[in-house]
């Protein structure tokens, strides 16, 4: 039988042991745990590494514990703009979102921009119209308004500081969300989703929707979804890196991850990690902070949920 795999993240970085209680650290557990088996269980029938990654990063965007849909942080305007992008490795189609606000799972309204347009990449207002003709129902702020997001915010909204979430040395939840699958007939996809920087101001957007520096997917090599500063995953073309150096230097997935996280991204000046997967079912789950919320599962029966460096 061949081997079908998915891995998730729900962020990268200074998650150091001891700093959160057990209790929360349970509650990230069994909520990157709730996710897993949701999107693995598509897998598991027979669906398809789309469905299975669009799946997974729904549960996490429904999650106010990750910075993704419901627990988005907030801007230097107090509202909350969202980022996401799917691609599918098998067509090399794929759809992005950034910069909307109101809309629950930002990873669908990605990729009915895929399916539903000849376009990759919709953003602001306008991407708020598409998602209205497909009758979207816009949250009101409550839905998206959680009260240690908040409280970050308060602490430099009169600033010119803007922060990475998961860059805070105390209890708190972090970055960006994602999945990566393999399915039964070794076709991958990616999907990533982030509420961006705490405070950030003028539109920013970072490397989540941006195809091929936070998200990619390619059945020849690989499909990955990142998670860190977003700048320097940027400069880096980082997802599509990793795809690269499996192509054309032969490298094997967890190799290139390994290049990109731990060498590449670092010497450029940027943090973070990711996940990836090929289309054998093999995966990387790289990361150069101190944690990453990870897990994975494979049909070979291996599974692991982790948030510290082991």
């Amino acid at each position: 039988m061949k081997k079908y795999s998915l891995v998730i993240h729900g962020g990268a970085g200074t998650l150091v042991k001891g700093l959160m209680t057990p209790q929360k650290e349970e509650q990230y557990k069994a909520a990157l745990n709730e996710a897993l088996e949701k999107g693995y269980a598509v897998l598991e029938k027979d669906g398809n590494a789309m469905d299975a990654v669009e799946t997974a990063v729904k549960h996490l965007e429904d999650s106010p514990l990750f910075n993704a849909g419901r627990g988005s942080v907030f801007t230097n305007d107090g509202t909350h703009e969202m980022d996401a992008a799917i691609m599918d490795g098998k067509t090399l189609d794929a759809g992005a979102v950034s910069l909307i606000t109101g809309i629950k799972n930002p990873i669908s309204l990605a990729r009915d921009i895929m399916e539903k347009t000849d376009h990759v990449f919709l953003a602001g207002e306008g991407a708020m119209r598409f998602a209205k003709s497909l009758g979207y129902t816009l949250e009101t702020p409550e839905y998206f308004y959680d009260e240690h997001r908040y409280q970050q915010w308060q602490n430099i909204k009169d600033s010119d500081k803007f922060q990475l979430d998961h860059s805070m040395k105390k209890e708190g939840k972090f970055g960006t969300v994602g999945a990566v699958a393999c399915d039964k007939n070794r076709n991958i996809a990616a999907a990533t989703s982030t509420g961006g920087m705490t405070n950030k101001r003028w539109g920013r957007v970072g490397d989540s929707p941006m195809i091929g520096a936070g998200n990619y997917a390619n059945n020849k090599t690989c499909a990955v979804s990142c998670t860190g500063s977003g700048e320097y995953f940027i400069r880096g073309v980082a997802a599509y890196d990793v795809s690269c150096l499996m192509e054309y230097k032969g490298m094997t997935v967890e190799e290139a991850a390994s290049e990109v996280i731990n060498k590449r991204v670092l010497e450029i000046g940027g943090d973070g990690g990711l996940i990836a997967v090929d289309s054998e079912g093999n995966i990387a789950m790289p990361f150069n902070t101190e944690g990453m919320y990870r897990a994975f599962k494979t049909s070979e029966g291996k599974k692991e949920i982790g948030i510290y460096r082991e």
